[in-house]
């Protein structure tokens, strides 16, 4: 249990140490990629995700002889709601978007959101 409890240890470490490695690479690569012009005070970075929230049926069951195959129809279609958030930790700033479908359209209605919560410069 020890050496199983060592392990488990071990690879936290080396999972936070390789996330604390990319963050690092994330804050180079973007400072390299930002005009020289711009101060990084003048700089949000946001970060943004998606979800897709559903509901999938269950398998029908219903009573039957032993040995038997009933045939029972089952409601096939589902239903889904897609939600697209950002959050901007250095002011705070939030932005979502509730949506029943996912298609470029959304994705540049968020996009846009984003935009206009943050400050012109």
């Amino acid at each position: 249990m020890g050496l199983a409890g060592s392990q488990a240890v071990l690879s936290t470490q080396s999972s936070q140490k390789k996330a604390k490695r990319l963050l690092k690479k994330f804050q180079v690569e973007t400072i390299l990629h930002t005009p020289g012009h711009l101060p990084l005070e003048r700089i949000d970075v946001w970060f943004q995700d998606e979800a897709r929230f559903g509901q999938q049926n269950q398998t029908t069951r219903l009573w039957a002889e032993t040995g038997s195959r009933p045939r029972a129809t089952k409601q096939q279609q589902f239903e889904y709601g897609y939600l697209f958030g950002a959050v901007c930790p250095s002011n705070g700033k939030t932005e979502a978007l509730i949506s029943p479908i996912v298609n470029k359209e959304v994705m540049t209605q968020h996009m846009e959101l984003i935009s206009k919560a943050t400050e012109a410069g």
